[in-house]
């Protein structure tokens, strides 16, 4: 008797260890989440009469660059911010291109018209 508790507590904490060692998902965003993100962004890049990119702006850059750690993640980024800037009529290109850099973030992902997303690390 004493053997099978023994038993059913290590199987039980063995479980527990699984279950806290699984990795945590994939943060990465879609695409859509990505405009989601930076939609706020639009007023700025399209016609820039503030010193900086509002805050709203700034926490949606901050959050694509947070979920875009590993290079597959960061090309994907890369690749829906060149889809999305190609639909932008009035985009100030400069603006978009320093944005994440007004907003104070390294941004692992270059932005303007003529990134080669395949060469994101």
């Amino acid at each position: 008797m004493a053997s099978s508790m023994l038993v059913i507590k290590v199987t039980c904490l063995a479980m527990i260890c699984l279950v806290l060692c699984i990795p945590l998902a994939n943060a990465s965003l879609t695409c859509d989440e990505v405009k989601q993100n930076l939609t706020p962004c639009l007023p700025y890049v399209t016609n820039p009469h503030t010193l900086s990119p509002p805050d709203q702006c700034c926490n949606g850059v901050k959050t694509v660059n947070d979920n875009a750690q590993i290079k597959p993640d960061r090309q994907d980024v890369c690749r829906c911010l060149k889809s999305l800037l190609t639909g932008v009529p009035g985009l100030n290109g400069t603006v978009a291109s320093t944005l994440p850099s007004d907003c104070g973030i390294n941004f692992r992902c270059p932005i303007g018209p003529d990134m080669d997303c395949d060469k994101v690390n």
